[in-house]
């Protein structure tokens, strides 16, 4: 005879998914449970499966009517997961959702959804093994999972990212050394800067200096933004084959043509230059506004959903400093002064057209292990980038070795 706790306590070591099993009862009532045990069963045809608890009153009722849709959580869901755990009362009473093709209810904020019809119930001890054929299936938010292991709610980690993983504690005493040299930047290009760093799924704002408002982004710390391409490749440039192999992955797989190889040629770009740009006075605008609304305590807020659209809707080679250089010597060209003694100096003012597109510069700051813990970043720096006496780019990377140095990091070879 097992004892159950030991049974727990062993099978408590292998990591489940958690997902919600919603549907309609059969007066037309939004009912859910949650399950820690939902798995693909076959692919020809397309089943699913999961083991409910037979001493559930949620399942029957869904059951009886044929239908049902698994929601697979977020990370940030725990919430959400605890409420489908408990027995009785009226789950989806503060919760958003709308129907899937089935009728069922699909959870706002969930990782991705399946909506099934019943196919089999087979008797499994004291659960269920319940199959279900897939109608219709879509993937929700572009976040990690959350994940049941030894006896406690937490997020999955991918190998391939673990430098880019955390609590943040390193990243804020790096910001702490950072910060006479973001203090400096702001002062000396009367500018924001920036430190930003890499957690996850996300980048995160560590601190920051201004001197004076650009009219740029509203950086503030603790703001976040999805680590998705093409954003974020001085984080990436310098990475491992595998977490960039892990990036580029995140561009997604309905990507127009090209896309990863334009991405490869742009961190190629960046590492070659030691530092990335970012450009586009009207998308920089979008994501000011929709940044300055979105909750980020809230994973349903539509804003979320809206950045990463904007973040999509940028062109694989948005950050190269290539394509910013290019910009700034055919604007030159066009200048009629660019003939101009003037124009020949290199405190030259950087044509109109040019001092219109150019929104951030970044650099990294590595650690010891030669990853990028931090980023630092120039946002409204509207200089030439020709290498002058006053170039924003070399203050930049100056800054960032001056703060590489004092971790005792170095940059990847």
């Amino acid at each position: 005879m097992i004892d159950p706790g030991i049974f727990r306590r062993v099978l408590g070591n292998f990591p489940t998914g958690v997902a919600v099993i919603t549907g309609l009862d059969a007066g037309g009532a939004p009912v859910g449970l949650a399950v820690g045990s939902f798995a693909s069963a076959s692919l020809d045809p397309p089943l699913v499966a999961f083991f409910p608890d037979r001493s559930s009153s949620s399942w029957p009722r869904i059951a009886a009517t044929g239908r049902f849709c698994v929601n697979i959580l977020g990370f940030d869901q725990e919430a959400v997961c605890r409420t489908f755990a408990v027995r009785g009362g009226d789950k989806f009473a503060e919760l958003s959702w709308r129907s899937a093709p089935s009728g069922a209810p699909v959870l706002d904020g969930v990782v991705a959804w399946i909506d099934c019809d019943l196919e089999a119930v087979h008797p499994a001890g004291d659960h269920d093994l319940v199959l279900g054929r897939v109608r219709t299936l879509d993937v929700g938010r572009s976040v990690l999972p959350l994940v049941f292991f030894q006896g406690g709610y937490g997020r999955f980690s991918p190998l391939s990212l673990a430098a880019w993983e955390g609590d943040l504690a390193v990243q804020l005493r790096t910001a702490d050394l950072a910060r006479p040299q973001l203090e400096d930047l702001a002062a000396r290009f009367a500018a924001e800067c920036v430190a930003s760093a890499a957690v996850g799924d996300e980048m995160v704002l560590v601190a920051n200096a201004s001197a004076g408002s650009s009219g740029e982004l509203a950086p503030r710390v603790g703001q976040r933004i999805p680590f998705l391409p093409p954003l974020g490749t001085a984080f990436v440039a310098w990475a491992g084959p595998l977490a960039r192999r892990a990036w580029l992955d995140r561009a997604g797989k309905d990507s127009p043509p090209g896309t990863v190889a334009a991405l490869e040629a742009t961190l190629a770009q960046v590492r070659a230059a030691g530092y990335s740009v970012g450009r586009g006075r009207d998308w920089h605008g979008a994501l000011n506004t929709v940044l300055a609304k979105a909750d980020p305590t809230d994973p349903a807020d539509p804003g979320h959903d809206a950045i990463r659209r904007l973040i999509r809707s940028l062109p694989p080679g948005y950050e190269s400093p290539a394509a910013a250089s290019s910009e700034a010597a055919s604007s030159k060209a066009a200048s009629p002064e660019a003939a101009s003694p003037e124009a020949a100096s290199p405190r030259a003012e950087v044509p109109r057209r040019h001092a219109d597109e150019l929104r951030t510069l970044s650099a990294p700051v590595f650690g010891r292990d030669g990853t990028a813990v931090l980023v630092l970043t120039l946002i409204g720096v509207h200089r030439p980038l020709d290498g002058g006496d006053d170039d924003p780019v070399a203050a930049l990377r100056a800054a960032a070795a001056t703060v590489t140095a004092a971790l005792g990091g170095a940059q990847p070879t």
